[in-house]
């Protein structure tokens, strides 16, 4: 999955998007994803993150270019200075980047990926028994509009 940074951008089939904050791409019609943008856009106080749903034509064509399954969507995704952050380093990166006391949370990358992936895949794959899934992809609120790239 190591592409170089913003190797998105020679891709026809990726749509140009701004891509001048980090983006989190996830899965719009998973509650438990959706829950986890909602945590950020309240604690996210910097406005840092911008955010697309997997089910948009951009979300599908990014999945893609960086080889993930774009129907499954195991794994949300970071975009961060032009490179991808999936499973455990992606969401660790995020809360990272919430200041603190989130950023605590990175102590966890001292614990090897093959051993904090598992627990992800677990997660990502039973995350529809855990919390349910939307009948239609998020939408968010008029306040937070703004944040989301179509």
């Amino acid at each position: 999955m190591s592409r170089p940074a913003y190797s998105y951008r020679g891709d026809p089939a990726v749509p140009a998007f701004a891509d001048d904050h980090p983006i989190i791409v996830f899965d719009g019609e998973c509650i438990f994803c959706s829950g986890w943008v909602n945590f950020v856009l309240r604690h996210d106080k910097k406005g840092r993150y911008r955010f697309i749903t997997a089910q948009s034509p951009l979300g599908e064509a990014l999945y893609q270019h960086y080889g993930l399954d774009s129907r499954n969507y195991e794994t949300n995704m970071l975009i961060e200075n032009g490179l991808a952050h999936v499973k455990s380093q992606g969401s660790l990166r995020m809360a990272a980047g919430l200041g603190l006391p989130f950023s605590l949370v990175s102590a966890l990358r001292l614990i090897p990926r093959a051993l904090r992936d598992p627990f992800y895949e677990l997660l990502a794959r039973n995350r529809y028994r855990i919390a349910g899934r939307r009948n239609a992809c998020f939408v968010p609120t008029p306040e937070h509009r703004s944040r989301f790239i179509a």
